[in-house]
């Protein structure tokens, strides 16, 4: 193997404020480091981790890359209830009457992410 993924890095106007909230989200940690203010913040989560670091300039357009996030011991609705409640905002509502679909929020900077069926949602197709 040549290179592997260190941090996955996100441009933000408040790295901790931002941080925190995906950490809440993910299930992770902010670094013991990591406080109010601070150019940037490190969260460390089961899957990956994240690197958030100040840039003056703000988000303008649609992500380019955005995550798929998939619930492992809730609905996608609870789970968007959730993240809703953490302090996201709703984007898009792609869900379907028969139960499949997603839902397409924005983090606090307005960053879009999705939420997907659980596994166990998906296993009852």
């Amino acid at each position: 193997m040549t290179s592997l993924i260190r941090h996955i890095t996100i441009d933000a106007a408040d790295p901790y404020t931002l941080g925190s909230f995906w950490a809440e989200a993910l299930d992770g940690s902010l670094a013991d480091d990591d406080f109010p203010g601070d150019p940037a913040a490190l969260v460390t989560t089961p899957a990956a981790t994240l690197l958030f670091i100040m840039v003056d300039d703000r988000k303008t357009v649609k992500n380019r890359v955005h995550w798929d996030l998939q619930p492992e011991d809730r609905s996608r609705d609870e789970e968007v209830e959730r993240l809703l409640e953490l302090g996201a905002t709703l984007h898009g509502d792609h869900r379907r009457p028969d139960g499949t679909g997603w839902v397409t929020l924005r983090d606090p900077e307005g960053n879009e992410f999705c939420v997907e069926r659980s596994a166990a949602e998906r296993a009852t197709d």
